[in-house]
């Protein structure tokens, strides 16, 4: 990008935007820093409304890795015990100021099992986009006719921006996260699936700082991801988008209810 008036501002243009996305804050679990740089398709289903339905008719609730605590935190009638874990350090500091004030508890938790609850303590657990599904431990905390409900993030998700970066990935890579796995490691834990449901995304970058901000935060995606170490990958996919335009991908998400077999207690 360099030896000639234009090269010399698109390299001035692509520093200024890498720069900018590297210094910006990833805490929580807010995208809205990408408002006008990127866009996502949601889902038909429309998670947050639907958990919130079912978190209205909840006495107990558990949200699993909540991040920010930004989804829980839209739920206007939480239930009347509402728990959220979460691992990351800045995510739990976050997620208190946020939820506190709304009565709900953070409690920190590594990700890995046990769950630090008892036996039975929920009749609703949810997550959103979690990275390991413990689904004994889930099933162990619900109780009988509890439910599970959650939006995961599905196969070869963002694949096109994956493999710009780190090139073609193994078979099994493409197919983790498969939601049939889901559902057969669900009933192997003895819940019930009572609803399975997936769909394809469109995504567009439209900027270069777009892309450095996303794989900062998702942090899975390119782990190990920084700027210094991906520069020259980063310059090319810039001049990519400045010559062709949005750079496309495609997410992956699928939803699943699960429901522990026995009869509801009633109040």
């Amino acid at each position: 990008m360099a030896g000639t008036p234009g090269a010399a501002a698109e390299q001035a243009r692509f520093d200024a935007l890498v720069a900018e996305a590297d210094a910006v804050s990833v805490d929580g679990w807010d995208f809205s820093w990408l408002d006008g740089r990127a866009t996502e398709q949601r889902p038909s289903w429309g998670y947050a409304r639907a958990m919130a339905d079912r978190m209205g008719r909840a006495r107990a609730a558990l949200d699993i890795q909540t991040g920010g605590g930004e989804v829980l935190a839209s739920v206007p009638k939480p239930a009347p015990l509402t728990v959220a874990t979460e691992s990351w350090p800045p995510n739990i500091a976050r997620a208190t100021a946020l939820l506190h004030p709304l009565g709900a508890v953070v409690v920190a938790d590594a990700d890995e099992p046990p769950l630090p609850f008892g036996d039975k303590a929920f009749d609703l657990v949810v997550s959103r986009h979690p990275v390991t599904t413990w689904w004994t431990e889930i099933a162990r905390v619900l109780t009988p006719g509890g439910t599970y409900f959650s939006q995961q993030v599905g196969p070869a998700s963002v694949f096109e921006l994956v493999e710009y970066f780190l090139g073609p990935q193994a078979p099994q890579a493409r197919d983790a996260r498969d939601p049939e796995k889901a559902r057969v490691a669900a009933e192997a834990a003895g819940l019930e699936v009572v609803d399975l449901r997936r769909e394809t995304l469109r995504i567009e970058f439209f900027d270069i700082g777009a892309v450095v901000y996303f794989l900062r935060k998702v942090i899975w995606m390119v782990p190990g991801f920084t700027v210094d170490a991906y520069r020259p990958q980063l310059a090319g996919l810039h001049h990519l988008i400045e010559t062709d335009g949005p750079f496309v991908a495609h997410s992956t998400r699928f939803l699943i209810e699960a429901r522990k077999p026995g009869l509801r207690r009633t109040e």
